[in-house]
């Protein structure tokens, strides 16, 4: 059976009377806050509520569960939930959308059929399937060095969700969906889009970008978190999207709740893990430099404009594999002679190995500081990582060699923490194959099984350099130079903060004046920065080149660099490629996931125009409730 022709609840255009959607989020990965799904359903009105509990590392994980036992390979804390809160999201009549399934979305299907039992509730359960292309590893193009492969799942898109609401079902669970399919496949079954509504589609996967990271909307993880813009920072609540028929989007959140929903913190959140203008999936491209972003009110931000493209041709696969094993241990250098300490650890460690491993590693981290006036301060990291496909190779005898030393060596030589064993470390590759070679299926709560088709109408998705060629003054931007990616207008000059013409300018660090976020794809990081108004966009751009980028982060000097500029949002976002190695399971950064990157950007010092200052705190206060002080007096009484 297809969906080719499949028969909408009801269609509508831009002027329909149909009510706004309010999809809200509980989670933004596997491991976010177990009590969200009660705080959603006890705060106020839903229509439905998603989260969003898969990434790389997560899907290598869930696979090795599906390794051991053929029965999991699942979010189990999705199911700890439920236990809590399915008769309460039934009797609020919410449905609840989630890709908790990881890599076997129809046993936790079953398990939540049997959950519902348990608890005396009869919940209508469907789940969508094919993403997991594992049987087929063969068909995609993997380095023969990547490993053993434990995953491998397309990316599907919304339609498959959709077509299980329509059938009825309280809950959908899927596996390796896009993070935004989750709140668009809901939109599509209660608006009636079809593949031809781009621009709604396009609305609908910015909306799902934005709060699909839970609390990251809210204030989580916000630059000028310490502003005063946002109220109770500790417990943020989470996300909600009221959706409409056009695919616009009001971002905001249960009133009473901690946290703020402003421009800054949905900019923040539409720069997130993104590389340039188009941000490409398997239902449409969505041109994130065509969003508008307002206020409207205290604690809501409208996302209106965004168009979409076609559809690509491909999509994208993401592949984990077991690399090997890995261990790491660091060395304490303290004081004087810090370098000398540590080419004699990294001799004496070599000496020490019986078998030396496929990969090792010294880093040295200079974090010690002359006449310090503490130890701490005063005290390097010498970290040493292996990596070797035999597990014996970088276990009791790597562990040995460091052991063996500590009595002969530099002088306070002394490791962090006591050696450990290892163990096996992740590989991740994305792949690609035609959308039409990737199977789609809506498993509908009577167990018929629904082929959803792929669009009929696909293209080449264009680079990411797709803004609409005007600067915030709407001025024609600068042509883009094909070699790099970076921009190179007129006047601009290094180092940051240089100009044509003389204004008065301060040494201050860039974090003054821009917000930033930062995150991981793979072995790619990016970093999105975002100016409060157009005069500081056009500074940012003149100042912030590739090669301007690249000498505040010595750690990019040698690896490629794209910048990409979105002027609607004040944005500009550079992307890294190879900063995290082979991902976030194989590398031994200190911010494997490129989450603080964004910070040590804004860390840095340049000299900044005088007039160029910090985004304006809202105008519009967030309606939380800010915690009350506590009178020491009156502590234990």
């Amino acid at each position: 059976m297809s969906d080719q022709n499949r028969t909408a609840p009801l269609r509508v255009g831009t002027e329909s009377t149909v009510p706004a959607l309010r999809v809200g989020n509980m989670s933004g990965f596997y491991g976010d806050r177990i009590s969200a799904m009660r705080e959603m359903l006890e705060g106020g009105e839903l229509d439905v509520l998603t989260g969003d509990y898969l990434a790389e590392l997560t899907m290598l994980i869930l696979g090795r569960d599906r390794m051991k036992n053929a029965e999991l390979g699942y979010a189990k804390t999705f199911l700890r939930q439920l236990e809590d809160c399915l008769g309460l999201a039934m009797e609020k009549n919410v449905k609840i959308v989630a890709n908790a399934g990881g890599v076997n979305p129809a046993a936790l299907a079953t398990a939540v059929r049997e959950l519902g039992t348990r608890l005396g509730l009869a919940p209508v359960v469907a789940h969508v399937e094919g993403d997991d292309l594992i049987g087929r590893i063969g068909e995609l193009d993997i380095p023969a060095d990547a490993g053993f492969p434990v995953t491998a799942n397309a990316y599907l898109g919304g339609f498959g969700i959709a077509r299980c609401l329509d059938a009825g079902a309280d809950i959908v669970v899927t596996g390796r969906v896009t993070d935004a399919s989750v709140i668009v496949g809901p939109a599509i079954s209660h608006f009636g889009w079809g593949r031809d509504d781009l621009d709604a589609l396009a609305g609908a996967t910015a909306a799902g970008h934005v709060i699909e990271c839970g609390t990251q909307a809210t204030g989580g993880n916000y630059s000028f978190f310490n502003r005063g813009e946002i109220a109770d920072p500790v417990t943020p609540g989470f996300p909600i999207a009221e959706i409409s028929a056009d695919g616009s989007s009001v971002i905001t959140k249960h009133a009473g709740t901690g946290g703020a929903v402003t421009v800054g913190t949905v900019t923040s959140q539409l720069l997130y893990e993104v590389t340039g203008a188009r941000y490409g999936g398997p239902d449409v491209v969505t041109r994130l430099d065509t969003a508008t972003l307002e206020q409207e009110g205290p604690d809501r931000v409208r996302i209106s404009g965004v168009r979409g493209e076609t559809a690509p041709t491909t999509t994208k696969v993401s592949v984990t594999c077991l690399g090997g094993f890995r261990n790491e241990l660091t060395f304490l250098l303290t004081g004087l002679d810090i370098e000398a300490k540590a080419a004699l650890v990294e001799r004496q460690f070599l000496a020490g190995l019986p078998d030396r491993p496929a990969e090792i590693d010294f880093r040295l981290q200079r974090t010690d500081h002359p006449d310090a006036d503490t130890q701490a301060a005063a005290t390097a990291m010498l970290t040493i990582v292996a990596w070797d496909p035999d597990k014996d190779v970088v276990g009791r005898a790597f562990s040995d060699a460091a052991v063996a030393m500590t009595l002969s060596s530099y002088p306070g030589a002394t490791p962090s923490a006591p050696p450990g064993r290892g163990g096996p470390y992740g590989v991740y590759i994305p792949a690609y194959l035609a959308q039409g070679e990737i199977p789609h299926i809506a498993v509908l709560p009577d167990g018929t099984r629904v082929d959803i088709a792929p669009p009929e109408t696909m293209a080449e998705m264009g680079d990411g350099h797709a803004s609409d060629g005007l600067d915030a003054d709407g001025a024609p931007l600068a042509p883009v130079t094909p070699s790099t990616g970076a921009t190179t207008p007129a006047g601009a000059t290094t180092p940051a903060g240089a100009t044509t013409s003389a204004v008065p300018t301060t040494r201050r660090p860039l974090g003054d004046v821009l917000g930033a976020r930062s995150g991981d794809k793979g072995g790619t990081a990016n970093i999105g920065l975002w100016a409060g108004d157009p005069e500081a966009y056009r500074w940012m751009r003149e100042a912030l080149t590739v090669e301007e980028f690249r000498r505040l982060l010595p750690e990019t000097a040698d690896l490629p660099v794209e910048r990409f500029e979105l002027p609607r949002l004040n944005a500009v976002n550079f992307v890294v490629d190879g900063l995290l190695g082979k991902g976030v399971a194989h590398g031994y950064r200190w911010d494997p996931q490129a989450k603080g990157f964004a910070e040590w950007l804004r860390s840095r010092v340049v000299d900044i125009p005088d007039h160029i200052t910090a985004p304006a705190l809202t105008a519009a206060t967030s309606t939380a409730v800010a915690p009350t002080a506590v009178d020491p007096t009156e502590e234990n009484a």
